[in-house]
């Protein structure tokens, strides 16, 4: 990802050029530079469209591109503010009036850090996993329930590791709403990202608003970090700032667990890559939770709740779920809606979707085997195999 590290650099140059020239009142450069970071930043998401900061990149080319809007809206002497549609005098560029504000609104700030909300999952939209709901329910559900049961503490930090798609989040999600909490989200490569300025202060404002809401009236709140090996990887490439970042991480987390310690604030870190965590990091997890992929039970339970709004003709599920050995929950709901859009395609073929009242087929078994023929899983033995390793050497339930 050399390449793609080359193009945010140069977009965070044009970005600090433009937000300079703007407060400076140089309308022009502005404009120049503004439209060389969108230009810069989209290139980026279309080389590399899975890079996981292009959301966050996309919404700064959106602000630039309504910024350039507003310089372009001269009248007379003012320009107009892209938030209000109000007229600021061009003069105040320069004195310190209200278009420095403007200007600063364009850098990214915390908020764009994290999601906080009180999730609507519960446990039943969780199908299987009950060794990692076991460990959840003891760490963090019994704890918030009967803290008095507890004299000797409890766990604070739950790292959930595993392949992709086997629904690590959604069991985070679902025990925030089992204590009725408040769900903080964030992903560990956006922390780092330099476009949300220092990564070590954006930490402690993590952990200081997980305090701030319980001080509040929360019951509970659960920081939910994902991709946490981008965070707290391996310590033999890291550089001054993030060294800084991973200290004060530690140094968050030993306080929930000495001073906090009748706190309900729990972090769940989420990791494809648990052989990438140091393990000073890695001990503040004291539960370690492998979230593996769907046995053929959670399969067929899966099969069951995805096929429920579409037809089947004849179809046992319990004949797919014995043919989808390996795949991971979002490769089972990948397979069913490639599976409806083929028969919908037959529709369309015929041109019969242009009557209204037209449905599609029944799907039946060998439309399923059809699609996956196409359909590969998405972990490999190879990795289901590392995982394991690393479980036998490291888990913690």
């Amino acid at each position: 990802m050399s390449a793609a590290k080359e193009l945010e650099d140069a977009a965070g140059k044009y970005a600090s050029e433009a937000i300079r020239f703007d407060s400076q009142g140089a309308r022009g450069m502005a404009i120049q530079s503004y439209q060389s970071a969108i230009s810069t930043l989209i290139k980026l998401a279309k080389i590399y469209p899975d890079y996981k900061l292009n959301k966050l990149y996309i919404d700064r080319a959106s602000t630039y591109q309504a910024r350039i809007k507003a310089l372009s809206s001269v009248h007379g002497n003012t320009i107009l503010d892209p938030q209000t549609n109000e007229q600021v005098q061009e003069d105040g560029l320069n004195n310190g009036s209200q278009a420095p504000q403007i200007v600063q609104s364009l850098k990214a700030s915390y908020d764009e850090l994290i999601m906080k909300e009180k999730p609507d999952v519960n446990w039943n939209d969780v199908i299987g996993l009950d060794v990692s709901k076991k460990a959840l329910r003891e760490s963090i559900i019994f704890p918030v329930q009967r803290p008095d049961l507890f004299p000797l503490g409890w766990p604070r930090g739950i790292l959930m590791y595993g392949p992709p798609g086997c629904g690590k989040t959604m069991l985070a999600a679902a025990t925030a709403t089992e204590i009725d909490g408040y769900f903080l989200t964030v992903d560990a490569a956006t922390i780092m990202s330099k476009w949300l300025g220092e990564a070590e202060k954006n930490v402690a404002k993590l952990f200081n608003s997980a305090r701030e809401m319980l001080n509040d009236g929360a019951k509970s709140v659960i920081i939910f970090i994902d991709e946490l090996d981008s965070l707290l990887g391996s310590r033999n490439q890291e550089v001054g700032g993030e060294i800084r970042v991973r200290n004060q991480f530690l140094k968050e987390m030993d306080g929930i667990m000495d001073k906090g310690k009748n706190l309900h604030m729990y972090i769940i870190g989420a990791t494809n890559k648990p052989w990438a965590l140091d393990w000073p990091f890695l001990r503040r997890f004291q539960r370690r939770v492998y979230v593996h992929l769907p046995d053929v039970d959670a399969r067929i339970a899966m099969f069951r709740d995805y096929t429920t709004p579409i037809k089947l003709d004849n179809v046992k599920l319990e004949d797919i779920a014995e043919l989808t050995d390996g795949y991971s929950g979002s490769d089972i709901k990948d397979i069913c809606q490639s599976v409806l859009i083929s028969v919908v395609s037959e529709l369309f073929a015929k041109g019969e979707a242009e009557n209204k009242d037209s449905k599609p087929r029944d799907i039946t078994l060998d439309d399923f085997k059809e699609i996956l023929k196409k359909k590969r899983p998405s972990v490999s033995g190879e990795m289901l195999r590392a995982y394991v390793q690393w479980s036998e050497n490291y888990k913690a339930l």
